[in-house]
């Protein structure tokens, strides 16, 4: 009986531990302007559930599923950032875009002045890194470059 009871703990502790299994995300995220952090930045999974937010020193800490790979990062006058999470991914450091307006131009050229600041994120995370403002020069994740004109467009 002793064992029976014994069993049944194990199990049923297996069991819980495979419904929660959680992942703990750290970070910061700067602008690409200055190197300043930006505080109150939405953090959201799946495109629809806020996860977090940012402090107001652009740090936060967030528990997602482990099934969980892509996050959007989006808060006011900055252009929106997905990123794709790497496997080993625990620690996220974002720069991410000041977002502006061009007036008198294509949508078009505008997108190619704004994939020309994205192509900068990697250097501009290396510097954060050099002043002290982020922990890793390495960056775990993936940012995708979010167009506004589609050439499919009718």
């Amino acid at each position: 009986m002793k064992k029976l009871v014994i069993l049944f703990t194990v199990i049923s502790f297996s069991t819980f531990s495979l419904y929660s299994q959680n992942k703990t995300i750290k970070g910061r995220v700067i602008d690409n302007h200055q190197l300043e952090t930006l505080g109150y930045v939405l953090i959201i999974a799946n495109d629809t559930v806020e996860v977090g937010k940012t402090d107001l020193d652009g740090f936060f800490k967030i528990d997602i599923p482990f099934s969980v790979n892509k996050l959007l990062l989006k808060s006011v006058g900055l252009e929106p950032a997905i990123i794709k999470l790497g496997d080993n991914c625990d620690e996220v450091e974002v720069v991410m875009m000041l977002s502006g307006s061009y007036d008198f131009k294509t949508l078009k050229k505008v997108d190619r002045l704004r994939k020309k600041e994205f192509k900068k994120l990697p250097e501009l995370h290396k510097k954060a890194f050099e002043k002290g403002i982020f922990k890793s020069a390495n960056i775990c994740y993936t940012q995708q470059f979010i167009p506004h004109y589609n050439k499919h467009r009718k």
